[in-house]
């Protein structure tokens, strides 16, 4: 189970237990809820990465493509399914429009995200620099 923010912890929370439902119905045994909060378009997301590597789980589940990761998800369904493993959706989109809408959204909203934190981290960089020459600590440059 995955959500983009800390904010939506709670829906992180139902949305495994949806997951723990559904393996249930289908009969399938559980040896591990994986729940992480982190972006979809993220490709360093540990807890993911972890279940990717560990070749001794032979079924993921996840409620909607994007809850595993935004772009590449059938590479990575490919390459599980080439080691004799299977990348499972629960909830598939109605159809490619709607994929593609999520998409663009994501991908707007990650190169936002990253513009925005490079601003961010330019003023702290500069508030440092600042600080550091009022405290006479600043090295010559």
């Amino acid at each position: 189970a995955r959500v983009s923010s800390p904010e939506h912890r709670a829906n992180l929370e139902r949305q495994a237990r949806r997951l723990q439902d559904y393996c249930a119905a289908k009969g399938y045994r559980v040896e591990r809820v994986v729940k992480e909060i982190g972006s979809g378009v993220n490709d360093h997301r540990a807890k993911f990465l972890a279940l990717l590597e560990d070749q001794r789980i032979t079924r993921i589940v996840v409620e909607h493509k994007d809850r595993a990761t935004r772009f590449g998800f059938r590479y990575v369904e490919v390459l599980l399914r080439g080691q004799g493993r299977i990348l499972e959706v629960v909830n598939l989109a109605e159809n490619d429009r709607e994929d593609l809408l999520h998409d663009l959204v994501s991908v707007i909203y990650s190169f936002a995200a990253r513009l925005y934190g490079q601003r961010r981290a330019k003023r702290k960089t500069e508030a440092i620099v600042a600080r550091l020459k009022q405290e006479g600590t600043g090295e010559p440059g």
